[in-house]
């Protein structure tokens, strides 16, 4: 995105992790799937890929866990990227 030259907000959640007003505004109405990193070990214990938690408890695991959110988190206007696919990227910039 540097490269890019792209005018970009980054946070690093572990530093300055997100408030559970903000994941609700953040995840909104889109599906909870598509915030939650498959590659966190509390993915895998609590076999979210068959049983997928309410909105309600992710946010809560989120809160726990912050490694669970999927990142990054790419905001353009209404639109959002969640984890990291260079073509996406490239085409929102």
């Amino acid at each position: 995105m540097q490269a890019k030259k792209a005018d970009f907000e980054e946070r690093e959640y572990s530093k300055n992790p997100f408030t559970e007003k903000e994941l609700r505004e953040l995840i909104g109405d889109e599906p909870i799937e598509r915030f939650l990193n498959t590659r966190t070990p509390l993915y895998r214990e609590k076999n979210m890929r068959q049983k997928p938690p309410s909105k309600d408890e992710a946010i809560k695991l989120m809160l726990k866990d912050a490694n669970l959110l999927k990142r990054p988190v790419i905001i353009k206007g209404k639109q959002k990227l969640t984890g990291f696919n260079e073509a996406e990227v490239k085409a929102h910039l």
